[in-house]
């Protein structure tokens, strides 16, 4: 079974291939996402449809993301990130919990936008 560290680290493989909803089959059934701009979403159809959102957002917004450092256990993870943008870049990072080699909570925190 893999460890937080490593589904994390698949998620961001993954998330830099482009397509958000590939990462759908890394979520259990009843997992939580909490978005702090866009909400929270609960279960992997509810997170699907969050994924198809991100996808034509962030390709309209011409925002990237690039992940700077992950670590975790077998349990918990964490990645530091930089949103990219045409009108700046944002720091933030995501804390994970991963259960049976699945995420079941994902949690986005983020620095507000340089001015």
């Amino acid at each position: 079974m893999k460890s937080a560290n490593e589904v994390i680290k698949r998620f961001w493989e993954i998330q830099d291939e482009g397509d958000y909803t590939k990462v759908i089959d890394l979520f259990s059934e009843d997992a939580l996402f909490e978005d702090p701009v866009y909400g929270t979403f609960k279960g992997k159809t509810e997170i699907l449809e969050f994924m198809k959102k991100m996808n034509k957002e962030m390709r309209s917004r011409e925002i990237t993301f690039k992940a700077v450092k992950i670590d975790g256990d077998e349990e918990v993870a964490w990645a530091q990130w930089i949103a990219e943008s045409p009108e700046g870049d944002i720091e933030g990072c995501g804390l994970y919990r991963v259960e049976n080699g699945l995420m079941t909570y994902y949690r986005d925190y983020m620095n507000a936008p340089s001015s």
